[in-house]
């Protein structure tokens, strides 16, 4: 176990199981992260595209001003995932089946990403775009879309009660029922 350290523009990881690290400019693109334990741990300006993560813990991790395009999510452990996105870049992610509860993203490209049965009560997205990511069967009551764009929700896939948006952004829970606005 590898604990309390910075780790700074590394391209390997040298153990599997990190806690209290800061992750500073690595570039991990491609790895396999398998299996692999972050607790209470922080990527800052790191590279993690298209990694694989198969049954990867994430306890308590923040993921700053990182690149994590194309990573499939919904392989993490379900029984432990809490993590915050800032700033990062989540373009083509998915999120399957997981547990998202009070998840937030802010100020992040979150652009055809996929969340699919997933439960994403009182998540926040904020200042996020969402252009083109798709949301099938997920839980989105009290979510918090106010301040962020493009994106295209169907109510009769979804559950959104209390959820908040703002107009002109609330116009995307229209897309499904070939209306006009004006």
């Amino acid at each position: 176990m590898t604990s309390n350290e910075t780790i700074n523009g590394s391209t390997q990881f040298y153990d599997n199981d990190y806690v209290n690290c800061i992750f500073r400019d690595c570039g991990f693109a491609g790895h396999d992260l398998s299996k692999f334990n972050f607790e209470s741990c922080e990527f800052v300006g790191c590279d993690l595209t298209m990694c694989k993560m198969e049954n990867t813990v994430y306890s308590e991790v923040v993921f700053t001003d990182c690149k994590l395009q194309g990573v499939e999510f919904g392989k993490c452990s379900k029984y432990v995932f809490s993590v915050t996105f800032e700033k990062c870049h989540l373009n083509y992610v998915v999120f399957m089946k997981h547990n998202l509860k009070k998840i937030k993203f802010s100020h992040c490209s979150i652009r055809e990403a996929f969340f699919a049965e997933s439960d994403l009560t009182q998540a926040v997205f904020d200042n996020c775009d969402l252009d083109m990511t798709n949301f099938e069967r997920c839980n989105l009551s009290g979510c918090d879309f106010r301040t962020s764009w493009n994106y295209i929700i169907f109510p009769s896939q979804n559950k959104l009660k209390k959820a908040k948006f703002a107009y002109p952004g609330v116009l995307g829970l229209l897309a499904d029922l070939d209306i006009v606005v004006e």
